[in-house]
């Protein structure tokens, strides 16, 4: 990913996830943040296909590289321009800090509980820990996003892809990964947020070894059910991580995105792996990330006054 697409996500997110999880109640806070991050899924799939689309898998001659992302990149800025003016011009509300407030139930607690909204976000434990658990999965996420063509393209795999076919099998991902956050958005209307982020990190736990074992298709298919699993990880321990923090969300919002860091400290030691053994032995490395998101779901996510 680059600078810009770094720069871009991480300002969008600090204003608008912190939004979306303020537009209702907080009980459903989860499950409208995983709403609207289902589209995102949705440039994902089209991404590659685009990208496959201009260059028909014909890499650029020497000296020319730099001209060849003129068209992409020209793209690019012209629909964030034009998304830029549509928010200028759609009468989106203005929530203060006291509508947040409101909109958070702090108005309705008890004076013990009101008085945790004014701590240092240091000591609330479910934030710290949130921004902990966030850096796990975008790191966790990067990897595994990052060394799927690797995987399906390794000499040792059965079956093995031609590397041409890379961005047809991450807009399968992809794809699944915006399903995940369409039916998980729907899902959380019956079963509580915490509840679906333990289930889907216990079971990536279990898949990884899956993947490892080189059970051909089997392993395969295991790679894509955690694309599906990691798919409300982001936006649900975004909306437990700024829970409760009051006046302080805005703060506890960019510190929480700001932790997408692991996306970029990650990759390179689960290659490191994978170069030393093989690919297949690579994706055991984000076992330990999974586990600490479990730990989140169960017990870390808790506010406590």
């Amino acid at each position: 990913m680059s600078v810009y697409s770094w720069l871009w996500s991480g300002t969008l997110e600090t204003a608008a996830n912190p939004y979306a999880t303020k537009l209702g109640t907080k009980e459903s806070a989860a499950q409208r943040i995983n709403f609207s991050q289902s589209f995102n899924g949705l440039a994902w799939v089209i991404g590659p296909l685009i990208g496959l689309y201009i260059y028909g898998n014909q890499g650029a001659a020497p000296g020319e590289k730099l001209t060849s992302m003129i068209l992409p990149f020209a793209m690019i800025g012209l629909v964030v321009l034009i998304v830029a003016l549509l928010f200028l011009r759609l009468p989106l509300p203005e929530i203060s800090e006291e509508e947040s407030g409101n909109a958070h139930g702090i108005l309705e607690t008890s004076p013990t509980e009101k008085s945790t909204f004014h701590k240092p976000l240091i000591r609330h434990r479910h934030f710290v820990m949130g921004v902990v658990s966030q850096f796990c999965y975008v790191a966790a996420q990067t990897g595994i996003f990052s060394y799927l063509i690797n995987f399906v393209t390794d000499k040792n795999q059965n079956p093995r892809f031609d590397v041409q076919n890379g961005p047809y099998f991450l807009s399968i991902g992809f794809a699944l990964f915006m399903i995940g956050r369409m039916s998980g958005s729907y899902i959380m209307a019956r079963i509580k947020p915490a509840r679906i982020l333990a289930v889907n990190a216990g079971l990536s736990i279990l898949l990884l070894p899956v993947i490892s074992m080189n059970l051909g298709w089997v392993s395969l298919i295991a790679l894509y059910s955690v694309f599906l699993l990691m798919s409300i990880m982001f936006p649900t321990i975004f909306a437990l991580g700024i829970k409760d923090l009051g006046a302080q969300t805005k703060k506890g919002a960019s510190i929480i995105v700001m932790a997408i860091v692991g996306g970029a400290v990650f990759p390179p030691f689960m290659g490191h792996i994978s170069d030393l053994y093989s690919m297949s032995v690579g994706f055991l490395a984000p076992i330990p990330l999974f586990m600490f998101i479990l730990y989140y779901a169960l017990k870390g996510h808790h506010v406590r006054s």
